[in-house]
């Protein structure tokens, strides 16, 4: 399968090493990037050879992935128009919906747009995938696994549920961050160094998902085998509901949704 990549910044690194780390041939992988310095990193990292316009490594391509800013898919869309025959086209640009793509490709169909994740960048990504109709079993299979070369896939059959997706998933590390940066900040209040509440921060995120992973078990179940009645940990999440902070990061990621939603209609305009 030869893949080409429309776009060579982080997202599109972090699928290239993950496609070189499942056993693709370099020789099979191809980049159109307008950037000299990128496209220099990304032949000495990789050893992928990159242009700068698209042109018959598009045509000769199964695959066109998109890798570009939201902003710019419009006018790299309709310089592809004429380069496309039979190709997979797979978006992962935030926001965009397909039938604005299909339109700006002039009315082109095999469309997968994706929403991936950045800890993608260290192969432990989530991306959801929806397909147009007209995708194939066998290209939602590639498409499939492309993403899946750093990290898990979902599929979703309703377009609209990538406005929950990016709100979940697409933003969910930033949440996860913040949530990190209050444990750090309450350790080193504690008396703890910034490298030990550090420490304790992350590994403890880090045990904590592994666990809820692995064992099965719903996270409600999880959260009350660790709640002693009367103790420690029960009094911390007793000041959290009082103070309301789970209806608040329900809010908060539906806000997201509703931002993914009005971008959806901004970026398509035209």
């Amino acid at each position: 399968m030869k893949i080409a990549f429309v776009g060579g910044g982080n997202m599109a690194s972090a699928l290239i090493g993950g496609l070189l780390h499942k056993g693709y041939a370099a020789g099979d992988i191809s980049v159109v990037e307008v950037e000299p310095t990128a496209r220099e990193r990304l032949l000495a990292r990789f050893g992928v050879l990159s242009h700068a316009a698209p042109g018959a490594e598009i045509a000769g391509s199964d695959v066109t992935l998109l890798a570009v800013k939201p902003q710019q898919l419009r006018a790299v869309a309709e310089g592809l128009r004429p380069l496309l025959e039979s190709q997979l086209v797979v978006t992962i640009a935030a926001g965009i919906r397909t039938a604005d793509l299909s339109r700006w490709l002039g009315g082109y169909a095999r469309i997968v747009r994706v929403m991936p994740n950045t800890p993608a960048l260290v192969l432990a990504g989530v991306s959801a995938l929806y397909a147009r109709p007209s995708v194939t079993p066998e290209e939602r299979r590639m498409a499939e696994g492309i993403l899946g070369a750093v990290g898990s896939t979902l599929w979703v059959e309703r377009e609209e549920l990538m406005d929950a997706v990016t709100a979940v998933s697409g933003s969910g590390p930033a949440y996860v961050f913040y949530f990190i940066e209050a444990l750090e900040q309450a350790g080193r209040e504690l008396g703890l160094t910034p490298a030990q509440a550090r420490r304790l921060s992350l590994d403890t995120f880090f045990g904590a998902a592994r666990l809820a992973l692995e064992s099965g078990d719903d996270p409600t179940t999880l959260r009350m085998r660790v709640t002693s009645k009367g103790g420690t940990t029960e009094r911390a999440l007793r000041s959290m509901e009082d103070r309301g902070l789970k209806p608040l990061i329900v809010d908060a990621v539906r806000q997201a949704a509703e931002r993914s939603r009005e971008l959806g209609d901004e970026l398509g305009r035209g």
